[in-house]
């Protein structure tokens, strides 16, 4: 069946429609995105400003009509962190239903990082053994780890690379003091909780999912996009410290001119690469492998698994 997964994101809104089948891996069928920036959206109160719910509404009905023109059976929309931290969140919601009719649930940072665990669990199998997994998202970061399908712990910080851009970097490169406040509130805030992680035994598998850390990989040498999914990717951390003072040295028009750096993300790819350190410092990582499934994939499976628990594969 055709399925359309619609995600509000903290950057992006991204419709992905794909041909899902019980036991077969979603094949992408289309897709489409827009910058909504709706974490920038929000005003001193953290309401999302009146533009801010025009843009996204104006998203989910062109995504709506989108989806129904490739033939979607069934739509599953969802908002992360800037939707969930907003103090109108209801309102906001209420007012895209009026409009276009869309029901969007609300995840919680608990609900991403199971459902992105799950996605990264059947991408690699479980030949992965103790697996551990990292999303850097334009809100918060996601971690998770477990030896089964489920993980054994799973939660969320407020450590986006979009949030942690506007608080930093936007009025251009922070000096030095501030640069190690910024490191230390990352690393902290990350070590507060990282027992609970650690106290499962080592990792065997570290994994990354998310633009943020593709990005980073792409300027550490991995393989460009082009050269398909099943090219194995890898963000070594040695090669992202030796990359993170030349980072924070160069402006944002330099930043968008490296290899797989999105312009529209340029500004925040600083504040992942701090996000992405800390993760291997605090974690004693030498290096993560780069997954191309993330929270859309976990959110197909896991429907696709509840269809077939009912019979309707």
């Amino acid at each position: 069946m055709r399925l359309g997964v619609l995600d509000i994101g903290s950057n992006t809104g991204h419709l992905l429609v794909v041909d899902a089948h019980a036991g077969a891996a979603p094949m992408p069928a289309s897709s489409y995105k827009e910058p909504l920036r709706l974490a920038e959206h929000l005003d001193a109160e953290g309401a999302v400003s009146q533009s801010g719910v025009d843009a996204l509404t104006d998203f989910v009905a062109s995504a709506l009509r989108l989806a129904e023109d490739k033939g979607c059976e069934q739509i599953y929309a969802f908002a992360t962190s800037a939707v969930r931290d907003a103090t109108n969140a209801d309102d906001v919601l209420a007012h895209v239903h009026d409009h276009t009719g869309a029901d969007i649930s609300v995840l919680s940072g608990e609900d991403e990082a199971r459902l992105t665990f799950l996605a990264v669990r059947r991408w690699f199998g479980w030949s992965s053994g103790r697996l551990g997994v990292f999303d850097i998202g334009g809100g918060s970061l996601e971690i998770a780890a477990g030896a089964a399908e489920a993980p054994d712990v799973a939660w969320s910080l407020p450590l986006g690379a979009g949030r942690l851009a506007r608080e930093y970097f936007s009025s251009g490169r922070p000096d030095e003091d501030r640069l190690r406040e910024l490191r230390k509130r990352i690393r902290a805030a990350m070590a507060r909780d990282a027992g609970s992680l650690l106290r499962g035994g080592p990792l065997d598998h570290a994994v990354a999912t998310s633009k943020t850390f593709r990005s980073l990989s792409r300027i550490c040498g991995a393989a460009p996009s082009e050269e398909g999914l099943f090219v194995r990717r890898m963000l070594p951390a040695s090669e992202l410290e030796e990359w993170l003072p030349k980072l924070v040295d160069m402006t944002v028009e330099e930043i968008k001119e490296l290899p797989g750096v999105s312009p529209d993300r340029a500004h925040q790819v600083v504040a992942g690469a701090f996000v992405a350190s800390a993760v291997m410092d605090i974690f004693e990582l030498e290096e993560l492998e780069i997954c191309p499934w993330a929270l859309r994939e976990g959110i197909i499976l896991e429907r696709l698994d509840q269809m077939r628990f009912l019979g309707r594969s």
